[in-house]
């Protein structure tokens, strides 16, 4: 077996999470040991023409040194269309050595998709499953915990003078996944410069249910111009990892000068794993309503 270092796991795991909450039912877990995963990709979402099935398997040196070793599957995809594809995505890994890239494989594919749609004639009918979810959310739920730092220590070094913009941005609130009497629920404030970061937060904080929360869990990524690059950071607020998670689905999303807080009331029942999905799973959801991503995928959580 080979070496893969700790790094790279924690990699993976947070690369395959990011990936269930952005495409929900078109990603399944063919085996979760194996690290072999598939995802369904289609022109259209609600009326699909062409269909394709990507297999992936992650092997132990991705993202570092290796590409996943992938198939595709779609009855029509032969010869020179085939080949084609596989250097298009071939070339997003050699230009991107080192990072995810299942995203842009899956996007990549499905512009080839959107193209061949509307180059061709109508593709074989598709069925779709309209499955959905529904996600209870407890009106009854009370919250018991107390803050246990309500106003956070932020220390931000705001070096550069960004004072053209100190005002509050809106903040919206996402809609409460709950699951085994632990609710999450995300809200997110467009921000420009690190001070908007502080001052969401503090806003937030004056919400007494918010305040109360176990944990909120934080992140946010801003464009600079000027040097190309993005500032950006997060907070796991007690929930170890999970601020590292919620910026991985950002990254891969793209998202520019937004910050997400999802706020955690745990209710006695530990949820393992289950936890990561539901705090990426809003923090998508509420992207996505705010068209910060156009991202395609059906919601995991009740629209």
């Amino acid at each position: 077996m080979a070496e893969g270092d700790a790094g790279s796991d924690q990699r993976q795991n947070e690369e395959i999470e990011a990936m269930a909450a952005i495409y929900g039912e078109e990603w399944c877990v063919i085996d979760d040991c194996a690290k072999i995963f598939c995802i369904r990709i289609s022109d259209d979402i609600d009326d699909p023409k062409w269909t394709l099935c990507l297999q992936v398997m992650l092997p132990n040196e991705y993202p570092g040194t290796a590409p996943p070793i992938y198939q595709l599957n779609a009855p029509w995809l032969k010869g020179q269309e085939r080949a084609d594809l596989s250097n298009s995505l071939e070339e997003i890994y050699i230009q991107n050595i080192g990072e995810s890239i299942l995203y842009l494989w899956v996007e990549k594919i499905r512009d080839v998709l959107i193209q061949k749609s509307q180059m061709t004639e109508p593709g074989p009918d598709v069925k779709k499953k309209t499955e959905e979810e529904d996600v209870e959310c407890e009106d009854d739920l009370i919250l018991a915990c107390q803050p246990e730092t309500p106003a956070k220590a932020l220390d931000f070094d705001i070096s550069e003078n960004r004072t053209e913009i100190e005002e509050l941005p809106p903040i919206d609130h996402g809609i409460p996944i709950t699951d085994r009497r632990s609710t999450f629920q995300a809200h997110l404030a467009p921000v420009v410069c690190p001070k908007q970061v502080k001052m969401v937060l503090a806003k937030l904080y004056e919400n007494k249910k918010i305040a109360s929360a176990t944990h909120n869990i934080y992140a946010y990524r801003i464009y600079c111009e000027d040097k190309q690059t993005f500032l950006q950071d997060c907070e796991d607020d007690g929930e170890t990892a999970a601020g590292g998670r919620l910026l991985h689905l950002m990254e891969i999303l793209n998202v520019r000068n937004v910050m997400v807080v999802v706020s955690r009331w745990y209710g006695g029942i530990l949820l393992g794993p289950d936890r990561f999905k539901h705090i990426n799973n809003c923090a998508r959801n509420i992207l996505v309503e705010r068209n910060y991503t156009n991202s395609p995928g059906s919601s995991l959580s009740n629209d």
